[in-house]
């Protein structure tokens, strides 16, 4: 492929390419320029057009701006089975960070009161709501909590770094109540983990997983001396943790409808 002059002023005066390649796509004089150098017949000129707007529309499969990960990223691939998970905190963090509701940042929410440390990557499953399917799942609440749905999501390799999303196979669940509100936290492994990956239930982990969960969560907001107002209420296996989380999609679209096709 013989060398192109590019005189074109937005791309640089004088600036020599290597090849036709080298050209900014999007620019149809540059292209048109591009063509009348490389000598191509109007056949070969038309296969390279076709295939430069390919790759326009294909380079503009993008959000233009930052989507809302609450509202604006997709529940997931396969729901209710594999889901995607926004984490907003990692096994490293002392400080409890969740996504603000209006802005969709992350924000600081609270420093930890206690040494305790989440054991697993925790954060929410996009366009989801704990409302009253949601609740109607846990006959001792009144009300769901308002929120979307917590996920804890297990791998055997350490991720240190939150405001991530990440694809994870739902395996099941602990049932939390907290001042009467149902507060689920869906438990999942990372989706292709090389040692939790082929996960499907609970009872495919070690028990002691499932109990430094239900630890972090029974303690992570005690306060010495003060009332306890959350509660396990128990774990529970892969089937309700499905219905779970089908619950929490009506409960959203019945709030926020039907995200748009």
């Amino acid at each position: 492929m013989p060398d192109v002059w590019w005189t074109h002023a937005a791309h640089g005066e004088g600036v020599l390419r290597s090849s036709y390649a080298a050209a900014p796509a999007g620019c149809e004089c540059c292209v048109a320029a591009r063509l009348r150098r490389l000598r191509m017949t109007p056949c070969a000129t038309l296969v390279v057009h076709r295939a430069l707007q390919s790759r326009a529309v294909a380079d503009q499969n993008f959000s233009r701006w930052r989507p809302h990960p609450w509202h604006g990223l997709p529940t997931g691939p396969e729901v209710p089975s594999i889901v995607n998970a926004y984490i907003e905190i990692t096994p490293f963090d002392l400080i409890k960070y969740e996504v603000d509701k209006a802005s969709g940042y992350l924000r600081v929410d609270r420093p930890q009161r206690t040494s305790s440390q989440p054991p697993a990557l925790y954060g929410f499953i996009p366009r989801t709501y704990c409302g009253p399917r949601v609740a109607a799942l846990t006959p001792v609440t009144k009300r769901g909590d308002g929120d979307p749905l917590d996920i804890c999501v297990l791998s055997e390799r350490p991720i240190a770094k939150s405001e991530i999303i990440l694809s994870a196979r739902v395996i099941g669940g602990l049932q939390l109540v907290d001042r009467d509100e149902a507060d689920d936290k869906i438990i999942a492994v990372l989706q292709g983990d090389y040692v939790w990956g082929e996960a499907h239930d609970l009872s495919d982990v070690p028990s002691v997983l499932i109990e430094r969960l239900e630890h972090y969560f029974a303690t992570y907001k005690l306060v010495p001396g003060g009332p306890v107002h959350i509660r396990v209420s128990g774990s529970y296996g892969f089937a309700h943790a499905h219905a779970v989380v089908q619950a929490a999609m009506e409960d959203y679209a019945e709030l926020y409808g039907e995200p748009e096709a």
